[in-house]
């Protein structure tokens, strides 16, 4: 049958001539003709290498014999075309249709009715017993409208930009007036939100898209129109009266679909360069040109440092060129000079704070005391991640820290919030104070503005205004003004970030940098030769192993990211092209060395040993912000602390 002999087609496996059967070994069949070849080199590729001669180098004649003997008939007018129409008739007659990609798709891919439930649960960020969460899992056309945007594709001119996504529920036309709600939308909080009309409806298809008077549930289409609002990613709803969110029934409030990660590329962009215009009265285009970069690459992001330079972040080398190319032919046609690539850092703790920290307000009515403490291992990456979710109820959050970390009871139900990310920060904020000691009512009538002080001391750190990771911050006693004017946001903001430094900084700080997993396919016999260019650069490998069916080895290995830059061009020179590379980040190392050594002496135009790194990189990283050399006491400590700090023999700070 065709089944049984589709499936000899491969792997060893030989036809005998003279008794017609299959064999595994061309040994046991009749070789009297000649080598008897694998089925799948006879039966497939002999058959195309003939028609392919035939096609491009016989006469009409003899292509149209050959071609017959293998049940290809094609009529005068195919068989006196030229090369590439009659290679086209003659593989279109012999295959059948080109239908491989559309039946591959119907077999393997579930439609879209079966599989919006799936991702809803997935993707959405509301409850999924909602009227919307409903409505969106049934793939509902006669529901309001619903879409997912999840990519901005550039028009040819590089001045507007087509929302990509797919329809949950409800139908859309042009003309249609909707809502974009950003990535920051919530319930409560829709300052991300805005109203959009519709220009234009259409279906991708490949390097064309068709124009739509109308698309249903379950399409994947491009609206143009709407994308003055969106960053990255929207979730795009009707503006209706009888639209989700336009009720005042809770339960039919629309949530937005969450963010895209990218696990696959490292997750986070941790390469950055500074750009300027060459002319400065262009700042305006290319800030415009930033701006238009980030809705494009779904991994870049900008940010402008309080030096005034702005920064671009990519995740590589290639897409920060890729990034530069288009900034400068694509988004803004303009000159832009870049200072030499460098990485993102990271601050941290590795013991506890050596004595509790303290600050008091400016109105000295205030005053908050925090240690700082390092984050048990792993749990970084599973807030991270967003495998733990504050909205959770207290006994379900503290069976999480009890069971994973081993906290106790009252630690695990004390956590106030995560920074600097609300939702996925790698620090964590927890009330550690004794309702004997501290009015709690009081204090967490404060605790909003304690919460916006720390996420705001993690998000720019002491050492050198990079995030804060893997810290846990305690909040050991509270005194609070009676008056609520006197315990406002104002005064106690500002007290929370300067009580975190302070804690952060007694309790050994270390910068952290981020580390690629590299991958190479090499030779085998080239192994051994890749370790010393690895090393000469604080890489090292990890793992090597034969790729089964190859000669090639697969090496894994980690490698600084701050000492990539120009890596794999090394390699290709040292091996002469016979490795290639493949990096994405990996983790997060903490720096060798003590940052705030100031014994350290750095030479200009001198590599530094390994325990100098970590003081060099937070000099070079503070002066390239416009940041005084060093960390100066005064900032982070009010006069009492500082008067402790001299009576506990801590003056080196």
């Amino acid at each position: 049958s065709p089944e049984t002999f589709a499936a000899r087609l491969w792997g060893d496996c030989y036809l005998d001539p003279a008794t017609r059967t299959f064999q595994k070994k061309a040994s046991k069949c009749d070789n009297s003709a000649g080598t008897v070849k694998r089925t799948f080199v006879a039966f497939i590729l002999e058959p195309l290498y003939k028609m392919y001669t035939a096609c491009l180098g016989e006469e009409e004649g003899d292509a149209e014999k050959t071609l017959r003997s293998v049940g290809v008939l094609l009529s005068r007018d195919q068989l006196r075309s030229s090369a590439r129409p009659l290679l086209r008739a003659a593989f279109r007659r012999f295959f059948g249709p080109s239908t491989g990609f559309v039946d591959m798709v119907v077999r393997h891919i579930p439609s879209p009715a079966a599989a919006s439930k799936g991702k809803v649960a997935r993707c959405y960020t509301g409850p999924l017993d909602s009227a919307p969460a409903k409505a969106m899992a049934k793939c509902d056309p006669r529901a309001p409208f619903v879409m997912h945007c999840v990519k901005l594709y550039a028009a040819t001119d590089g001045q507007s930009f087509s929302a990509f996504g797919r329809i949950y529920s409800g139908v859309i036309k042009p003309g249609d007036r909707v809502k974009v709600l950003g990535e920051a939308y919530s319930p409560d909080d829709d300052e991300d939100m805005a109203f959009a009309t519709v220009s234009a409806v259409s279906i991708p298809r490949g390097r064309r898209r068709t124009d739509v008077s109308m698309a249903r549930a379950g399409n994947w289409v491009m609206l143009d129109g709407i994308d003055a609002n969106i960053a990255k990613t929207a979730t795009i709803v009707s503006a209706d009266s009888g639209a989700f969110g336009e009720s005042s029934d809770e339960e039919d409030g629309i949530q937005i679909f969450a963010p895209l990660k990218f696990p696959q590329a490292g997750g986070e962009a941790v390469m950055k360069l500074a750009v300027e215009p060459l002319n400065p009265a262009e700042l305006p285009k290319m800030v415009e040109g930033l701006r238009r970069i980030t809705k494009s690459y779904p991994m870049a992001k900008t940010r402008v440092e309080e030096s005034g330079e702005h920064v671009l972040f990519g995740t590589g080398e290639l897409y920060l060129d890729c990034v530069m190319h288009d900034l400068r032919h694509v988004f803004s046609d303009i000159e832009v000079k870049v200072s030499d690539p460098v990485v993102a850092f990271r601050e941290t703790v590795v013991e506890t704070s050596s004595l509790k920290c303290f600050a008091e307000t400016a109105n000295k009515r205030n005053k908050l005391t925090m240690i700082a403490e390092p984050l048990d291992d792993g749990l970084a990456e599973q807030l991270e991640a967003g495998k733990v979710n504050l909205n959770w109820d207290k006994k379900k959050l503290g069976r999480f820290f009890q069971t994973k970390y081993e906290w106790d009871l009252l630690s695990s139900r004390s956590v106030w919030a995560f920074g600097s990310s609300p939702t996925h920060g790698t620090n964590i904020l927890m009330d550690d104070t004794l309702p004997s000691e501290v009015d709690k009512s009081m204090l967490n009538m404060c605790k909003s503005s304690i919460v916006q002080g720390f996420q705001w001391a993690t998000r720019e750190g002491p050492l050198c205004e990079e995030p804060v990771r893997g810290s846990k911050l305690k909040i050991l006693d509270a005194v609070l003004a009676d008056k609520p004017i006197h315990r406002g946001g104002g005064q106690v903001i500002p007290t929370a970030r300067k009580t975190v430094h302070s804690s952060i900084l007694t309790a050994t700080p270390r910068l952290m940098e981020p580390v690629y997993r590299v991958q190479l396919q090499c030779p085998g016999d080239i192994v051994d030769a890749i370790q010393p260019v690895l090393a000469k650069r604080r890489g090292h490998i990890v793992q090597d192993k034969p790729i089964p069916g190859s000669p090639l080895y697969s090496v894994k290995a980690f490698l600084p990211v701050i000492d990539s830059f120009g890596f794999e061009t090394d390699v290709r020179t040292f091996t002469q092209g016979q490795a290639m590379v493949y990096s994405v980040f990996d983790h997060w190392a903490v720096v060798p060395g003590d940052p705030m050594d100031r014994s350290i002496v750095l030479h200009p135009l001198e590599p530094s040993p390994p325990q100098h790194l970590a003081r060099e990189f937070l000099v070079k990283t503070r002066r390239r912000k416009g940041l005084s050399e060093d960390v100066t006491i005064t900032k982070f400590f009010d006069q009492a602390m500082r008067d402790q700090l001299a009576e506990d023999s801590m003056n080196d700070f």
